[in-house]
């Protein structure tokens, strides 16, 4: 399994931008999917973006297509979710997840980076 570790999380205001980063380690991620999902006080997990590695394609939710970008850098096995507009809505811990591309469960995760949105 590859090991990630995510960063940049923090306490914004509304209408401001945040770039969190996941970075892999353990083995390489050419074959992988990687993604956001995040997790709200009192509310079940939810999935926010992917991008298989490979192609770079990706794939938004409805709630934050248009204001978050996902991207990676292969020289850095890292992935980004650069935010922007962020609403308190967005609120969350976030968590990087990473699967094989042949599989369609996530078998990797982060230790999850806290996102505050205040109003």
């Amino acid at each position: 399994q590859v090991q990630l570790v995510e960063s940049g999380g923090g306490l914004v205001q509304a209408g401001d931008s945040l770039r969190l980063s996941c970075t892999a380690s353990g083995r390489t991620v050419s074959n992988y999917v990687m993604a956001w999902f995040r997790q709200a006080p009192g509310k079940e997990r939810e999935f926010v973006a992917r991008i298989n590695w490979s192609g770079g394609s990706t794939y938004y939710a409805d709630s934050v297509k248009g204001r978050f970008t996902m991207s990676r850098d292969g020289a850095k096995n890292t992935v980004y979710l650069q935010m922007n507009s962020l609403k308190p809505e967005d609120t969350a811990v976030y968590y990087c997840a990473g699967r094989l591309d042949i599989n369609r469960d996530f078998g990797s995760w982060g230790q999850g980076t806290q996102v505050t949105v205040s109003s």
